[in-house]
């Protein structure tokens, strides 16, 4: 055994040990002291059970509850905003359709009363091209008139000239008036 020491007032020496470590292995194995760990296990079980009912769960619940209503009214808020969308967007469609039945009234009635000014200008203008005609007809059937009046003594004259330029002789006035009435018949 070693010599005692002057600090070790008993004598036992520098290596004295322990109970526990004298019979070897982890002091949380020791039985001896269970009695105590179990006890203060159970006391800091009920302080955490207590603090997580009381405190942290009902925090957790409000933010939960707060942000479930928060979606809530988001989903509610896009569904109204998605139904004013659809109301404005059929709205507007119904407007589109009005406008487009507007122009297409507007040009049948421009497109009628273009047609309609066309047609009266072109029945004004054969009216004129018809007067014009008609005072063609009558200029010419004067004119025609005119050159009946004047086709006997024409006819006269040429039967004259024939007549002496084939005979030589003059032919007399009553043989030319027989024959230009049978050329004329």
């Amino acid at each position: 055994m070693a010599a005692p020491t002057s600090h070790d007032p008993h004598g036992a020496g520098v290596h004295a040990t322990t109970e526990a470590e004298a019979k070897g292995g982890l002091p949380q194995f020791d039985t001896t002291v269970w009695a105590g760990q179990i006890g203060y296990l159970l006391i800091l079980f009920f302080v955490l059970y207590i603090l997580i009912a009381k405190v942290f769960a009902p925090r957790l619940r409000r933010v939960i509850d707060e942000r479930a209503e928060t979606i809530s009214n988001a989903v509610a808020t896009a569904r109204q905003v998605q139904a004013e969308a659809a109301d404005q967007a059929a709205a507007a469609q119904a407007e589109v359709e009005k406008a487009r039945a507007e122009a297409r009234g507007m040009a049948a009635t421009a497109k009628a009363r273009v047609t309609a000014e066309a047609q009266a200008r072109q029945a004004e203008e054969e009216a004129r091209v018809a007067q014009r005609i008609a005072e063609a007809e009558t200029a010419i059937g004067k004119t025609r008139d005119a050159a009946m009046v004047h086709v006997g003594a024409v006819a006269e004259d040429t039967a004259r000239a024939m007549v002496e330029r084939l005979t030589g002789q003059a032919a007399s006035a009553a043989e030319l008036k027989a024959a230009t009435k049978a050329g004329a018949a």
